[in-house]
This record gives C-alpha cells, sequence and structure tokens, in this order.
C-alpha cells in the first residue's frame, strides 16, 4: 500500500495519539525511555507552550492500510534564526519504521513545508527550544537512556545519510561511578575557589523559597551560560515563568546545589535528580492509573543511579574550579543516597571545559548523537 502522510491538527486528542506512536513503536525495546505523554502534548500545542510567541510548527504522521508508520514535526524558531542569520527548518519528535518509503514520504512533506516558508535548510533532531530533547543517537543503542535524551534504532543515523543529510553537531555522554568518597583533589579546587573568589554553596529545602529567591536567576543564568551553544534559543520570561512552575516544584532539593558571590548573586547551579527511566517504563508514559507511583518511588525509594540534569556556571567563572565547588557539594547527598552511578546526559562532543569536569570520576563515553542537516533551496534530483 502507498504511504499516506497527514498533517496533524494540534488537538489534545489528536497529540495524545502522535505521542503514543513512539511509544508503541518501542514497546519491546528495554533501552527506550517514554516521555511522559502529557508532557509532550503540552509541548506541541500552541496555546500551551510558551515558544509558541516567537515559533510556527506543523507536525504530520505516515500512514499505510490505515496504521500508523511515522511521525515528524517541523520547527521554525524565528528567535535562532534571526540570532544566527539562517533559514532553518528544525525537525524533531521524529520516529518511524525503517521503510524508505515511508521516512522519504514525511520528509518529503517537511522540505515542501520549509520551502513555502522561504526557508533553506532542514536540521534535527531539535526541539523549540534547549529544553527540549535534541540530537540522534548514533552510538550506544544498547544502553538504557534518561529522561532527557531521544532514544532511536540503529536505521535512523542510516536513513539520514542514505538521503544525504550530514552532521552539523554532535554530543557524548558519559556515565560515571560515583566514588565512596569526595576526591582530595576536588576538595583542594574547592576550598581555593572558595577563598580566592568569595564565593559559597547554599541549599534549600523548601521548593517555594528556592523559587522565590533564585527561580528566575536560576534561568537567567541557564540564558547566559549557554548563550554561545549550538542552536541555543535563549529563553523568554515567559518562557521561564513557565519552566520555575513546572520544574522547581517537583526537583528533590538536596540533589540541588547553588553557588553564590558574596553579594548573593546566583554564579553557578548544579541540578540532578534520581533517574526516571526505568519508572517512566513502567508507567509507558502515563501518570495514572499507577504510573505516578513508580516514579515517586523512583525519586525517594533505592535508586543507584543519579541523572545530572543541568550545570550551569556564569561566563567569566567558568574554568576556574566553581564545577569542582559543586561536586563537593553534591557527592556527599550522592554517597548517602546509594547512588553508585551518574549520568552525564548530552554535551556538545567539541566542549572540552565541560567534559574537563569530569576528570575527577572514572567514567566511560558510552553514547553519541548528533544533529543532522541537509539543503531544501530546491527540490531533490530524486528525494522530496
Amino acid at each position: 500500500m502507498a504511504v499516506e502522510i497527514r498533517e496533524i491538527t494540534p488537538t489534545k486528542s489528536n497529540l495524545k495519539k502522535y505521542t503514543k506512536f513512539g511509544i508503541d513503536l518501542y514497546k519491546d525495546n528495554d533501552y527506550y525511555v517514554p516521555p511522559l505523554i502529557m508532557d509532550d502534548v503540552e509541548t506541541l500545542s500552541p496555546d500551551k507552550n510558551p515558544a509558541f510567541d516567537y515559533c510556527k510548527a506543523k507536525s504530520w504522521m505516515a500512514y499505510r492500510d490505515g496504521k500508523p508508520v511515522g511521525r515528524i514535526t517541523g520547527i521554525i524558531n524565528t528567535v535562532v534564526n534571526e540570532r544566527t542569520g539562517s533559514r532553518d527548518l528544525r525537525f524533531g519528535f521524529l520516529d518511524f519504521i525503517d521503510d524508505e518509503e515511508v521516512v522519504d514520504a514525511l520528509f518529503d512533506a517537511l522540505a515542501q513545508w520549509g520551502r513555502s516558508q522561504g526557508l533553506t535548510s532542514m536540521v534535527g533532531p531539535m526541539g523549540f527550544s534547549d529544553m527540549d530533547h535534541e540530537g540522534m543517537l548514533t552510538e550506544g543503542f544498547d544502553e538504557l537512556g534518561t529522561m532527557a535524551t531521544i532514544y532511536n534504532s540503529p536505521y535512523y543515523p542510516r536513513h539520514m545519510e542514505r538521503m544525504g543529510f550530514h552532521k552539523d553537531a554532535e554530543w557524548v555522554e558519559y556515565r560515571m561511578t560515583v566514588p565512596d568518597k569526595i576526591p582530595e583533589k576536588m576538595l583542594r579546587v574547592a576550598e581555593i575557589v572558595k577563598k580566592k573568589y568569595g564565593v559559597r554553596t547554599i541549599k534549600y529545602t523548601s521548593a517555594k523559597k528556592i523559587k522565590e529567591e533564585y527561580g528566575v536567576a536560576l534561568f537567567e543564568l541557564i540564558n547566559e551560560a549557554y548563550d554561545q551553544l549550538y542552536g541555543y534559543s535563549p529563553l523568554s520570561q515567559k518562557q521561564i515563568e513557565y519552566y520555575i512552575d513546572i520544574y522547581l516544584p517537583i526537583l528533590r532539593l538536596e540533589n540541588v546545589c547553588l553557588i553564590v558571590d558574596s553579594d548573593d548573586k546566583l554564579i553557578g547551579v548544579g541540578i540532578s535528580i534520581p533517574s526516571m527511566s526505568r519508572a517512566l517504563q513502567k508507567g509507558r508514559g502515563r501518570l495514572f492509573p499507577t504510573g505516578w507511583l513508580h516514579l515517586l518511588k523512583a525519586m525517594y525509594m533505592h535508586n543507584d543511579v543519579v541523572d545530572l540534569l543541568l550545570v550551569a556556571v556564569k561566563p567569566e567563572y567558568q574554568s576556574k574550579g566553581v564545577n569542582a565547588l559543586l561536586f563537593a557539594d553534591l557527592l556527599p547527598v550522592y554517597i548517602k543516597n546509594g547512588y553508585r552511578w551518574a549520568e552525564s546526559n548530552p554535551e556538545l562532543a567539541d566542549n572540552e571545559n565541560v567534559q574537563l569536569q569530569w576528570q575527577y570520576f572514572e567514567r566511560r563515553q558510552h553514547r553519541r548523537r548528533a544533529a543532522f542537516r541537509k539543503d531544501i533551496k530546491n527540490r531533490f534530483d530524486n528525494k522530496y
């Protein structure tokens, strides 16, 4: 049967089916970590996601014989295009069966829309902003994913190469062994940093208090620290308020460390969370009836993996040992809670300064992913 491409009207019902396709595709895969359906539905909903203030998006599903066989979302981020002088069409939420006709039909729909909008390149997988998942897995298909990463089968990058896409950026991920005590070198560096720069760590036990005192500053720091990274889309004030309300209340605050200067200005932050991977697998993307219970157990009961979701340091303090101060604060918490391993989550492969922060740990690089790019100025000879 021929492949049929249908544009998805972004209603709640349609977006649930759209999200469930990816979950169903990997239902028998032990390494795939499903998203929460409600989170992806909200991300793709123009009336919910504040990124739609400066982004456009369209989603399509591929069908064969009435059954879904693929999906793709195109995103036009006008802020990033203006900042970089590019005319890029991002693509994300990409899943498909191993079938050339299906893949070509999805990217044909995407390219046609991009050209109609005056765009010249496709690049992805990327989201609306860096708060969304990005990067197609190219190594580490037999490693359990994290809640912050994309999982895909090995045939995905093969199709990208077949279609003439090239790698535009790469990320690597590390799995660290949590030591049984703070490394002596780390302690020495942390003490030097405190004395030399007059900085200190602070902890919170109240989500309300951290939100009131440093909620906005935290996301403003992320904007400043990540500004020059590949494809970064600065968070708007509306987005900052949105993410404060979503994320700060659910953090286990002992796994969060803030660093402030002598004027109590935020200069560094480290946010980690017990791994939700197995819990999300058990819930298959649903909070109810029992998905919430699996997540609660993963957060507060025995869990031997911690995800390092975010480390951000003010540019003028980068490469000055501030990261040692962060982990000198967090490691005792990890040891107390019985975490045996820590997941770095994606970091740009050419960002040597970021990777230096893992020098204190026994580690292995176990996943790699890429953003793929292709020109769409003209129709391709044999595709699109």
